[in-house]
């Protein structure tokens, strides 16, 4: 039978068997970086959908680098995860210095260490574009990530933040061809997984239509004690839900 791990390690093995990667290597549990990944960045620079948008959130993996460079040299906000969302969800770039340079070190792994500040979670801040990381996609938008769920989880507790729009934020993903499948089995998908707009590749761009639906929010009956307890800010955004009455949400945690 197949299954989302089995894909996950086909696609790793085929990039690593035909030398598509580049390190960190081995691409194996990580979100896989891939030769030319700076051209399939510059696809997606080019859409309609970044070169409108003023706020930016951007996975902070190798392969979506070049992005991070582009998004801060047009001068736009770039907002990164919290670190495996221990403390927070989202931080900004501080960018003092346009040199290219300095922003490429505001780009990096580094950058996101040591040039960034966290977002309140109370902020108004809209984001108007999202950009992931991949492992395994399908042309029709089923997305397959490194099997930890944290794209999931962010996309979930932006939902329920209200700063983007499960209807008309784009969701963008760059990955090597070879990452791209015709399709995917759907039973693989339920309701908490997130769907991608459009796949920038080194050789093409291909836009997903019809869109598939993305979550709605937190399905606090997917998640474990153990969960929350790894990611603390998933109890603050608990005590919320289960505060506003107005929303009818269960927020009871499946068993262990």
């Amino acid at each position: 039978m197949t299954t989302k791990a089995a894909i996950r390690h086909k696609v790793w093995s085929y990039l690593e068997d035909n030398d598509l990667a580049l390190p960190p290597r081995p691409v194996f549990d990580r979100i896989p970086n891939f030769k030319n990944s700076d051209i399939a960045c510059d696809r997606v620079v080019k859409q309609k959908e970044f070169i409108n948008a003023r706020v930016v959130k951007i996975n902070p993996d190798r392969p979506q680098l070049k992005a991070r460079y582009r998004t801060l040299e047009s001068r736009k906000t770039l907002l990164v995860p919290t670190p495996r969302l221990t403390s927070g969800l989202f931080n900004e770039i501080i960018v003092s210095d346009y040199s290219k340079e300095a922003l490429r070190t505001c780009a990096s792994s580094e950058g996101v260490r040591n040039f960034s500040k966290p977002i309140d979670l109370q902020s108004k801040i809209t984001i108007d574009v999202i950009i992931v990381g991949s492992v395994a996609v399908s042309m029709q938008g089923h997305r397959i990530g490194k099997g930890e769920g944290f794209a999931d989880l962010e996309y979930a507790m932006m939902v329920s933040l209200g700063v983007i729009d499960p209807l008309n934020t784009p969701v963008i993903t760059t990955v090597d061809d070879s990452q791209v499948f015709d399709s995917l089995p759907e039973n693989l998908f339920g309701e908490h997984d997130l769907t991608v707009d459009i796949i920038a590749t080194p050789t093409r761009l291909i836009r997903c239509e019809p869109r598939l639906s993305k979550p709605k929010g937190i399905i606090w009956s997917l998640l474990t004690p153990q969960r929350l307890d790894e990611m603390p800010i998933l109890k603050t955004f608990k005590d919320w839900e289960k505060d506003n009455k107005k929303t009818g949400k269960n927020v009871h945690l499946v068993s262990n």
